[in-house]
């Protein structure tokens, strides 16, 4: 008889909470290729800080739990809420129509700040869990390893290919990376 390997309710958590990260970028990449919303830099921060939540746990995954990598977790977390905050209270004023699309009647840095606020919770949760061994190399696991690490290397190259080298525009309407490109070597 084969022994099956289920994960602890430990590292179901954490493989549960890179799924969530990696839905959230990749429904903003698909916003930015197939709608064609450039994100503006508070939208990117707010990647960024996904990116380091999502690093966080794949540690996790990948290393085991470490007190270390759930601290890189909520410090992802923490910059993700100031930064989707900021913007929020941006765009608070009356009358004002906030920037980029909505999901639910929610503009994406609205969701973006809901979504940090429950990472933090689950992390909260997972540290308080008693079984910390979360180290897995299911299919699943390493399909979401993968995934994330394409995801993260996709952002890294549309976002160069939207700023370029300098800093990004406050209301991005073009890919100015790819333009630079174009005219430097003749692409």
């Amino acid at each position: 008889m084969s022994k099956i390997s289920v994960p602890s309710l430990a590292g179901l958590g954490n493989q549960v909470a890179l799924l969530a990260v990696i839905g959230v970028l990749s429904y903003a990449f698909v916003d930015q290729l197939y709608f064609g919303e450039l994100p503006c830099p508070l939208c990117l921060m707010q990647r960024i800080a996904f990116v380091i939540i999502g690093f966080a746990l794949v540690l996790n995954i990948r290393c085991g739990a470490h007190a270390a990598h759930y601290g890189w977790g909520i410090i992802g977390g923490l910059v993700g809420i100031v930064v989707s905050l900021r913007q929020v209270l941006l765009h608070i004023l009356p009358g004002d129509k906030g920037f980029g699309a909505t999901f639910l009647e929610l503009h994406f840095y609205t969701w973006a700040f809901l979504g940090y606020l429950g990472l933090l919770l689950g992390f909260a949760i997972l540290l308080m869990l008693p079984n910390r061994e979360v180290r897995s190399r299911s299919i699943f696991a390493n399909a979401l390893v993968i995934i994330f690490v394409l995801l993260v290397a996709g952002n890294l190259i549309s976002t160069l290919l939207e700023c370029g080298i300098g800093p990004c525009a406050d209301d991005p309407v073009k890919y100015e990376g790819w333009l630079w490109l174009r005219n430097r070597f003749g692409f």
